[in-house]
């Protein structure tokens, strides 16, 4: 007579069993829109034997669906239903604050996360330095579209028609045409971020990188700030990489897997670096 399973050993295999199917609903998704089960057992190194039969109870749970004329297998109807709840929980603030905050302490200056508002570049979150520094900017503060680090970086990723209205009023004071920015815009998307020596604030130099959420649009900027005389805002400095190292953290959080959704090239770009923050 077989010996019975034990309680812990049946906990096990439930548990073994739910890893392989999650493992199985990520090749999906990796493998999406469809692909054929010789593709996926290869993607997840399974027998197509084990992978049939996970496809099977996936299909019937509504994780899974299979298409009648290829054979192909897909994701569900629950599954997008999951995966649409998950996206409608994130916050990129509470998402960000962690990362902004260990970026403030590795760096020791100020850095501040910006969202995209009715008014332009709105700054939601502040890790000031430690040392005493003056902080550019306050929560609530509006940031420059053209004249900002932050905003520019909104400029180069967000569409035309989100930013126009506010691109044509800043252009028609700073005398410039939309034309004078298409190379910037263009390296700032080419670049992953931008580097600034201030207008705004004498001596005041600003990195700043975009945050992504998981369709590839912008969700926020994240900027550090500090004085020029100290802080090296070089685009491929060691404060430049840990910028993008925590911007790409918060993008992944987010749910962004790659390929960013870019403003066209008639959006703007400036021949100066000559702004801030």
């Amino acid at each position: 007579m077989a010996k019975a399973n034990s309680p812990t050993d049946t906990g096990k295999q439930k548990v073994r069993s739910a890893e392989v199917g999650t493992d199985i609903l990520k090749a999906l998704a990796e493998l999406s829109p469809s692909t054929s089960l010789s593709r996926l057992a290869e993607h997840v190194q399974m027998p197509a034997s084990k992978v049939h039969r996970y496809l099977q109870a996936l299909i019937a749970s509504g994780f899974a669906e299979q298409d009648a004329a290829t054979n192909h297998y897909g994701l569900g109807r629950e599954a997008l239903r999951v995966g649409m709840a998950a996206l409608g929980s994130i916050d990129v603030l509470k998402v960000a604050a962690m990362p902004l905050s260990q970026l403030r302490d590795e760096l020791n200056e100020s850095c501040f996360i910006a969202v995209w508002g009715n008014q332009g570049a709105t700054v939601v979150s502040i890790e000031p330095a430690v040392r005493a520094v003056t902080v550019v900017t306050q929560i609530g503060s509006v940031l420059p579209l053209l004249s900002s680090s932050t905003g520019l970086v909104f400029a180069a990723y967000l569409p035309e028609r989100e930013t126009q209205e506010l691109r044509d009023r800043e252009l028609a004071v700073l005398q410039q045409t939309a034309s004078d920015y298409y190379t910037l815009l263009a390296g700032i998307r080419e670049q992953g971020l931008h580097h600034v020596h201030g207008l705004l604030m004498p001596g005041v130099d600003a990195l700043s990188a975009p945050v992504f959420n998981a369709m590839g649009q912008i969700a926020a900027v994240m900027t550090v700030v500090g004085p020029t005389s100290i802080f090296h805002a070089d685009e491929h400095g060691p404060a430049a990489q840990r910028l993008l190292t925590a911007a790409r953290t918060v993008s992944w959080r987010m749910g962004y897997a790659g390929n960013p959704h870019c403003a066209s090239t008639s959006s703007v770009s400036s021949s100066t670096s000559q702004s801030s923050s």
